[in-house]
């Protein structure tokens, strides 16, 4: 049977070595703690060794974790209870609790598959395969990604409230919050989990959602922060949708 190497895990610029003899474990109060946020389980999530693979395992009952590789172009959504094999030699993983956002990487020494990113637009919008952004909500989504996308490292940022992001843009809650349902519209209809309102379902939960998927997806990157200073209090966005 193949014999995995050993994983190195970098959260907030500090790294930790994980080998096969047990499950690594992340959370609250783990191997890897991640922060002593209440919303945030004991063990979150464990990397362990099976059948020659790395497997990511939700061991926790509510929270979920998203998962991309190192170029964004394949994305896995890791509900409690399911696993998922690691098979690139970097992955990127993104869940919230609360209103916080984290996220760390996984390095492998080897990897089972390779991916390249192909769909990049070359016109004013953002495409990421069948994803397409008009320029407003562009806007919404870096404006709810700023403090992860502007954090050094890996690590842990706040996702504002719809008050405080629609604000920095300068639009009114009515405008935020239409534009909001559009994107997390088009996003569901293209299979993206998680962005649905219903009952149970907060409003903190869907923009951390949103965070997450359009980061591990590079569907907005650092060099979008640069739309922030392009707006001013008095824009009004154009109906784009």
């Amino acid at each position: 049977m193949h014999v995995v190497r050993p994983l190195r895990v970098e959260f907030c610029g500090e790294w930790y070595t994980v080998d096969g003899d047990r499950p690594f474990t992340i959370g609250r109060e783990s191997d890897l703690t991640i922060d002593d946020n209440p919303y945030l389980h004991r063990t979150f999530l464990t990397l362990s060794s099976e059948f020659g693979l790395w497997w990511l395992s939700n061991v926790g009952q509510l929270l979920s974790a998203t998962v991309s590789d190192a170029t964004g172009s394949v994305q896995a959504w890791v509900a409690p209870g399911a696993k998922l094999p690691l098979v690139f030699q970097t992955v990127h993983v993104m869940f919230s609790a609360g209103s916080t956002a984290y996220d760390f990487t996984v390095h492998a020494e080897e990897d089972f598959y390779n991916t390249s990113l192909t769909a990049r637009p070359e016109d004013g919008g953002t495409t990421i395969l069948p994803v397409t952004l008009t320029s407003s909500q562009r806007l919404l989504v870096v404006a709810l990604a700023e403090h992860v996308l502007s954090q050094p490292t890996a690590g842990r940022a706040s996702v504002p409230t719809s008050a405080a992001a629609a604000a920095r843009l300068g639009w009114s809650m009515t405008t935020f919050n239409r534009k909001l349902d559009n994107v997390c519209e088009k996003l569901d209809k293209l299979g993206v989990d998680g962005l649905r309102g219903g009952r149970g379902k907060l409003a903190t939960n869907r923009r951390a959602r949103l965070v997450e998927y359009a980061v591990a997806t590079r569907l907005v990157s650092v060099d979008d922060l640069a739309l922030l200073g392009e707006t001013r209090s008095d824009d009004v966005p154009s109906n784009d949708s």
